[in-house]
């Protein structure tokens, strides 16, 4: 079985497949107040119909091994991990066909705000560290049951995670 090191996200590793933003450490020019400062826009996304935001929670489980991806062909896709950092792979767009020897795997610290881009394939967050993860995961209504493809991977395309 193929593995794939986790590693720290950073904007250079992780452009290919989208954005993420640390939420409770902001960065850049903010509109001030007296007593505020605002970080406008710091991850956009468009949409044409309500955004849901759904929380989810993910058991750790004894050994990572991915054994199933999805895509969503035409909408992104936010995770905000709340209780512990999170293991996230993802790998390129390629037309409906998995590519899991494309895999990448990342760590991404909780209340870092991730956007995965369209058509990438992905699945659950998962657990750093915690035997159990709160995430919140933020698509445009319903895409779950309207724009959502999971393919199992057979035993020879599944691959195992490591920290």
């Amino acid at each position: 079985m193929n593995t794939i090191k986790a590693v720290p996200i950073t904007n250079e590793n992780f452009a290919p497949f989208g954005q993420f933003y640390p939420i409770t450490a902001p960065q850049g020019h903010p509109l001030s107040g007296e007593i505020h400062k605002f970080y406008p826009d710091r991850l956009p996304a468009s949409a044409t119909t309500n955004v849901g935001y759904s929380p989810t929670v993910v058991h750790k489980p004894p050994r990572t091994v991915i054994a199933a991806v999805e895509y969503h062909t035409t909408t992104w896709e936010m995770i905000l991990p709340l209780t512990d950092d999170i293991v996230l792979h993802v790998a390129p767009a390629s037309g409906g066909t998995p590519v899991p020897h494309l895999a990448q795997a990342f760590v991404v610290p909780k209340n870092t705000l991730v956007k995965i881009n369209a058509a990438i394939w992905h699945l659950a967050p998962l657990p750093a560290s915690q035997s159990s993860l709160t995430a919140l995961i933020i698509l445009p209504e319903c895409t779950y049951a309207n724009d959502c493809t999971v393919v199992p991977l057979a035993k020879d395309e599944q691959f195992e995670i490591i920290l």
